[in-house]
């Protein structure tokens, strides 16, 4: 069997040694004679994975003991619904940071569901290749909460920082993220944040499991009539299962916190390698006439890296001779066009190296 580099988007590549602990374990776990797919979510067995899960992913992101986190369904644009739900039930709006196509859905929602909304910036003018500045931040005094997400999988675009902001008055404005794309590819002061959530199908396990990280003080909060299980306060004082969750991807995600911990030797020496993945790969990019990246350097995300050729006419060939040279998933998403790399966790170097190879071969030959 050949294993091929893979630069999806999401639903991404997987740890190649969570996956083969995972074959190991998929007829019988640890001699019960069960998958963890036929267990119970109530048994002994699948608590007890649930509970290292949590244990493993506290100590990866240092997370406070006045934080609950929560293993929950419906994905990360789920969470474009149930923030709103939790954390307006005491008035206030809504407010938003916009920087992509992910950015905007989320307004979207909470627009679409009544709520008073309020977009306090917008890097729409620079066609999102920018993120606003800090000073440019222009919050309500009725703000709830300010959302925004770090890392725009689609555009490229990533924070350079934390915008930590304050009312007039003084007080915090809780600060609510959307980590999907690059959770867990480094340190994070989860004490900077109220929420932080992320699908899983990028950093974390695979598709169908979304982590959502709330300090106590933003429990308790939902609005009148939220269903009781789009209600965070319900949800963590049941442990993520006043249904059933998707055990398999909760178990999964288990494994892959264990590799970033035991065999990644966490999440610092995680953060040095992916600059220097994606060092590597802007370094080819910005050095050839051939390729380009219309992000600003401050601003380029390092899981998610964009570009485009010189002549577009090419983007057919380059994709196909890049299959059939073992790089799947570069094509660009629909609204963008163009060509990705997704360079994920468990992307692993090599697969870098390789793909600056063929584009430098490519170029070239084709150039």
């Amino acid at each position: 069997m050949t294993r091929h580099y893979n630069f999806c988007a999401g639903p991404a590549a997987l740890p190649a040694a969570v996956l083969e602990r995972a074959r190991s374990e998929l007829l019988d776990y640890q001699g019960r004679g069960l998958s963890v797919m036929e267990m119970s979510h109530r048994s002994d067995e699948f608590v007890a994975i649930a509970e290292r899960a949590e244990t493993d992913l506290r100590t990866l992101l240092n997370i406070p003991s006045n934080y609950k986190v929560l293993f929950l369904q419906g994905g990360a644009s789920m969470q474009f619904a149930m923030l709103p739900m939790n954390l307006l039930g005491g008035g206030g709006s809504a407010n938003f940071i916009q920087t992509g196509i992910w950015g905007k859905k989320a307004l979207s929602e909470a627009k679409h569901l009544g709520y008073r909304c309020h977009l306090a910036a917008s890097s729409e003018a620079s066609g999102n290749t920018a993120v606003p500045a800090l000073d440019a931040l222009a919050i309500s005094n009725d703000a709830a909460y300010l959302h925004y997400t770090s890392n725009e999988t689609i555009g490229g675009l990533k924070f350079d920082y934390t915008p930590v902001v304050k009312r007039d008055d003084g007080s915090d404005v809780p600060l609510v993220c959307d980590m999907s794309s690059n959770i867990l590819s480094g340190p994070i002061n989860v004490s900077d944040f109220g929420v932080i959530y992320a699908g899983a199908q990028k950093n974390i396990g695979p598709a169908g499991l979304t982590l959502v990280i709330v300090r106590d003080d933003l429990l308790g909060k939902t609005v009148p009539g939220a269903p009781s299980l789009f209600d965070y306060q319900l949800l963590a004082e049941a442990g993520s299962m006043v249904n059933t969750p998707p055990t398999y991807a909760w178990y999964l995600a288990g494994l892959v916190f264990q590799w970033l911990q035991n065999d990644m030797g966490g999440l610092s020496a995680m953060d040095a390698l992916n600059q220097r993945k994606a060092d590597k790969l802007y370094a080819a990019i910005d050095a050839s006439a051939f390729y380009s990246n219309p992000i600003a350097r401050a601003n380029r995300s390092r899981m998610n890296v964009p570009f485009v050729l010189a002549d577009a006419a090419l983007d057919n060939v380059f994709l196909q001779e890049a299959d059939e040279a073992g790089l799947l998933n570069l094509k660009g998403h629909r609204s963008v066009g163009g060509m990705r790399a997704s360079l994920y966790n468990a992307v692993p170097e090599e697969a870098v190296d390789a793909l600056i190879a063929f584009m430098a071969d490519f170029e070239q030959r084709r150039g």
